[in-house]
């Protein structure tokens, strides 16, 4: 079922490609900074991201596979897709995203519980900056629902005649403590998680970077920061 739902994803991918704007590689660290409560180990992260604009509108999405198994296989896969509707002359959009994905331990596959939103988005550009956001209500699948409230910014600039890119996004909503049936709501907590990106634009196409992720009751429960930088390249198409 895991390598069924896996290759539906890929082919998912696939017909995207005409619009596909970068592949990125990124060597993940995590475990040698933070040990095993984040991680068992290093790993190697493949990102393919697209941006596609149109007289409607804007789709964006990317798909991560994180090569966490033994002998580097793959162990998980995360998509994310987010559709921008233009309503008249407005200058602010519909906003419609589904988050979603599959992975596998060393004994057992799991999903990532789905995540549906539908809110409004607006995006602008301030001397050379591209910024965008959206507020948007946000239901989580878990085997018990969570119903909440996520808030989104992006930003993208390039600097010194396109030789330096920063780009990344910072994402905050809400959650319910306890998402399992059988087990008392203990209320709300509050996820934040943030993935600044820096970029050295060799040429046109090759770009070498890092990402760094920023979270707090993210990866693990305890409520604490944890900084995770990789060490990043990029190919744009």
């Amino acid at each position: 079922m895991l390598k069924k739902t896996l290759f539906t994803l890929i082919l998912m991918v696939s017909s995207f490609s005409m619009y596909a704007q970068n592949l990125q590689l990124h060597f993940d660290p995590r475990h040698a900074l933070h040990g095993n409560e984040v991680s068992g180990k290093n790993y190697f992260t493949a990102t393919f991201e697209m941006f596609k604009p149109d007289k409607w509108g804007s789709t964006f999405m990317f798909v991560d596979l994180d090569f966490n198994q033994s002998r580097g296989n793959i162990g998980t896969m995360y998509l994310e897709i987010a559709r921008d509707i233009k309503l008249g002359k407005s200058p602010v959009m519909a906003h419609l995203e589904f988050n979603g994905g599959v992975g596998k331990s060393e004994n057992f596959g799991f999903s990532i519980a789905n995540a549906y939103m539908a809110g409004a988005s607006y995006a602008t550009n301030i001397k050379g900056v591209n910024i965008g956001t959206y507020l948007a209500y946000k239901y989580n699948a878990f085997e018990r629902v969570s119903n909440d409230i996520q808030w989104t910014v992006t930003w993208g600039v390039d600097l010194f005649n396109n030789k330096f890119r920063i780009n990344g996004f910072l994402d905050l909503w809400t959650q319910d403590k306890n998402t399992v049936h059988g087990v008392d709501r203990d209320g709300k907590k509050v996820i934040l998680l943030t993935e600044p990106q820096f970029w050295y634009n060799v040429s046109s196409n090759l770009a070498l970077g890092t990402e760094i992720e920023i979270s707090n009751n993210f990866i693990t429960s305890s409520n604490k920061v944890l900084v995770n930088p990789t060490i990043a390249a990029k190919w744009n198409f």
